[in-house]
């Protein structure tokens, strides 16, 4: 197969406009091409590759107030920036090598004429860390924008220390005899941390020269990736203070009943013990802050839960307290006696419900305040949707609540648990990031890691990053799917056209494991997954304990990741086509009919009238019919009527929550998008359940926030309202309500050029549709067969 690379575009523009992106400002052009003349630094005494934090402060004196001082910051692995005192910045953005991250901040705001401090903690993992991070060293490096600010680079006029005062804590959450990928909770010992450090006043005498470890250098400087650095290409994460939890029972302690952290403080004796559950209302991501004074020698531990559990550690209905107790992760924080002591965690934690347990010494402890400083991706969403249903409302709510938490430096399928990108999730919560904030800045940098995580075979990692590598075959062709909708959705052909080379090694992968003798997929390596069921018809490897896997998937001749390669291959000859590569498009488009009709040829049951999972024709599944309407294998009138069918039968095996998602896709593009509506009686349950958040499974989870649940955001937009795009780039809109019982609905889509608003209203059998477009936008309005053409700007149509 012929294959053109794409023209490579000049590194100083690319890393311009990656800044300009984040919303931060611009390096200074040498510092995109040269050394640094920072160097990055660590504390001789601390260990490189091990749990560790670094404290590290530069005082100096200014004449005036600067109105600007910017500096480039960055850290292994993370961390928080302070000037005078006051909080600026976190960081870095989680990325890898050989581009590892640092962000531009200026920092005028914060300094003032005369004494100065500007402090960081830094921290590294070591190996018991978070997979996400994959930070190889103990380090931090801060580089002055221009000369005027490189009075501050980091070298030997710092001064670092070694902080021994925060440790590792190792908490209960092993009793939820579940998989977590997050690294320990944190204890941090008062009587040992240098109270005061971040401050102008503060004695560093005893502190340390740096040892430095090397000048900073951009992308490409030098044959060794050790210290490439570029700069961040998302914005900062918000900071927001959340409202005070309410206090659900005490022990130990007696409490009024108008008490809440912060407005009231109360006491512990001297050798008691105490504790207090406290509820946010809903869960949320967000930094623990604990105010106490006194109560030198006692223990203080606070525990995170997304919900209690009863002595079998089963979750019930959220809302329940009674019979249950709060089993997950937590931190310990050791008071030195001294007064106004602010505890505060390094990593944020996800929870809905806290529980303080104190244990006190010789001296009695007075808990001043405790609250959280929420955190996540600064969307802000700019679509919306209202009806007439006031059941939607709330699933638009705990659906957004679902997508914010699950997005931060990248996008996560669950804050409590794991917090690592997965394609399979990352291609749901990228459609709902476009629609509803419009903001496609985490969608680019999702596609993008994704691409460096291909591994020498072709295939993508199935999450990145991630220090563990994760292979998932199946995820590589949703990786394809996820840059082909950022082309339908995005003008913005050179980011895609630098997809192609990853797109054809995938595709080259999956050529290479057909089988030449049946003409359908081989024997699969790693985890072929596609969805998650408990059915006995696709059961756990026993050895792996991998599970999800459709009969055929492992030993060869599965139907349903035969025909999810010829969806995806569709959509790579869309792509190739659009730039001008017909030669390759073509092979994909003829590849994809081949496989379709081998399928339909060996799999197609004619009695059951279904699509078996294998030529076997033992075990059915909705996830192969569902890729078969998707994938087109059939079309029309079949189509409805296979898809309707394999919709409410039971007796298939079952699409989860996830895959829910494409069922409900293939239901759409057989012409029953009406039936969208009444397919979301899962989602209400769970909202009856008390959930806040939409969870990875509908009954019996683990994970109560998980991003990929949150797909009717998108729908509701895309399905119901019927607005997707018509062409590449979103030029033109096809607006095709689905409005199933609802007499009103209106949805507005954050389109690239403004907003796309459809306010519908039904009419006996037709419809009154508002529909206002941004400037230069046109598209075609389609309501019971018939196509009305519509104009930029407002119009109003009527059926019939």
């Amino acid at each position: 197969m012929r294959y053109r690379y794409p023209v490579v575009t000049a590194v100083l523009l690319a890393w311009s406009v990656a800044c300009a992106d984040s919303g931060l400002p611009v390096p200074a052009p040498e510092l995109l091409r040269d050394n640094w003349t920072a160097h990055w630094i660590t504390d001789a005494a601390a260990p490189r590759n091990d749990y560790a934090v670094l404290l590290a402060r530069k005082a100096f004196d200014l004449p005036e107030k600067p109105a600007k001082f910017v500096v480039h910051v960055s850290a292994d692995a993370r961390y928080l920036l302070k000037v005078n005192g006051q909080v600026v910045a976190s960081g870095p953005q989680w990325g890898a090598a050989p581009s590892w991250r640092y962000e531009s901040i200026d920092l005028a705001p914060w300094l003032q004429a005369g004494r100065n401090v500007i402090a960081a903690r830094v921290r590294s993992y070591g190996d018991g860390g978070p997979l996400a991070s994959m930070g190889r060293r103990l380090g931090f490096i801060l580089q002055g924008d221009t000369a005027a600010e490189r009075l501050v680079d980091t070298g030997t006029e710092w001064k670092v220390w070694h902080d021994t005062s925060t440790r590792p804590f190792t908490d209960d959450r092993g009793k939820l005899h579940t998989y977590f990928a997050l690294g320990p909770g944190e204890r941090h010992d008062g009587t040992q941390y240098p109270w005061g450090w971040e401050t102008a006043g503060f004695d560093d005498a005893a502190w340390h020269t740096p040892k430095r470890t090397g000048l900073g250098m951009p992308k490409g400087r030098g044959a060794e990736d050790g210290p490439w650095l570029s700069p961040r290409t998302t914005p900062l994460m918000e900071m927001k203070p959340l409202p005070q939890p309410g206090v659900r029972r005490s022990e130990g302690v007696t409490l009024s009943p108008t008490f809440a952290p912060g407005l009231a403080s109360f006491t512990v004796p001297a050798h008691s013990q105490a504790s207090v559950l406290l509820d946010q209302g809903y869960l949320t991501n967000a930094y623990p802050q604990l105010t106490v004074s006194g109560g030198k020698g006692a223990r203080v531990r606070l525990n995170y839960a997304e919900a209690l559990v009863d002595d079998k550690i089963r979750k019930g209905n959220r809302n329940d307290i009674e019979g249950r107790q709060l089993v997950g992760m937590g931190d310990e924080f050791l008071p030195d006696g001294g007064a106004d002591r602010l505890f505060a965690t390094d990593d944020w934690r996800t929870f809905r419900y806290l529980e303080l347990k104190i244990e006190t010494g010789d001296e009695p402890l007075t808990v001043q305040n405790l609250f959280g400083v929420f955190t996540g991706y600064p969307f802000i969403a700019k679509g919306s949707f209202t009806s007439d249903d006031p059941r939607l409302a709330k699933v638009w709510e705990v659906g957004w609540r679902t997508a914010r938490l699950c997005a931060g430096e990248t996008y996560f399928d669950c804050p409590y648990y794991e917090q690592l990108q997965y394609v399979g999730d990352t291609r749901i919560q990228s459609l709902i990031s476009l629609y509803v904030a419009g903001d496609d800045r985490l969608v680019r940098n999702a596609i993008e890691l994704y691409d460096r995580s291909r591994i020498p075979e072709g295939i993508t990692q199935s999450r990145y990053p991630s220090a563990s590598a994760q292979l998932i075959p199946t995820f590589s062709l949703f990786w394809i799917d996820m840059v082909h909708d950022y082309w339908r959705h995005r003008p913005d052909p050179e980011f895609v056209r630098a997809r192609l080379p990853g797109v054809h090694d995938v595709l080259a992968w999956y050529e290479r494991h057909l089988d030449p003798q049946t003409g359908l997929l081989g024997a699969l390596p790693y985890w072929p997954f596609v969805d998650w069921t408990s059915d006995k018809a696709w059961p756990v490897d026993p050895v792996l304990a991998l599970g999800g896997v459709p009969p055929g998937g492992r030993e060869g001749g599965s139907a349903t990741i035969t025909l999810q390669l010829a969806y995806t291959l569709q959509h790579a000859a869309d792509l190739y086509d659009a730039f001008e590569l017909h030669d390759d498009a073509a092979h994909y488009a003829q590849l994809a009919a081949r496989l379709k009709k081998t399928v339909t040829e060996k799999c197609w049951d004619p009695e059951r009238k279904l699509y078996a999972d294998t030529p076997a024709k033992k075990n059915f599944s909705q996830h192969t019919n569902v890729f078969a309407v998707l994938a087109g294998a059939v079309e029309g009138a079949a189509a409805r009527d296979l898809i309707s069918r394999v919709a409410n039968d039971s007796s298939l095996v079952q699409s989860s929550a996830y895959f829910s998602f494409y069922l409900l896709r293939a239901m759409k593009q057989a012409g029953l998008g009406d039936e969208y509506v009444a397919r979301l009686a899962p989602w209400h349950r769970m909202i009856d359940e008390g959930f806040t958040t939409f969870p990875e499974i509908f009954s019996g989870t683990r994970s109560d926030c998980h991003a990929w649940s949150a797909s009717p955001l998108y729908e509701l937009l895309a399905t119901v309202c019927g607005i997707e795009p018509a062409s590449a780039g979103f030029a033109t809109v096809r607006i095709e309500p689905h409005l199933g019982p609802l007499q009103h609905v209106e949805g507005k889509v954050a389109h690239p050029q403004g907003e796309i608003v459809a306010k519908l209203q039904r009419a006996g059998a037709g419809v009154k549709a508002e529909i206002t477009l941004p400037a230069g936008v046109t598209g075609e309005f389609v309501w019971g067969g018939k196509t009305m053409p519509l104009h930029e700007g407002s119009q109003t149509l009527s059926w019939p």
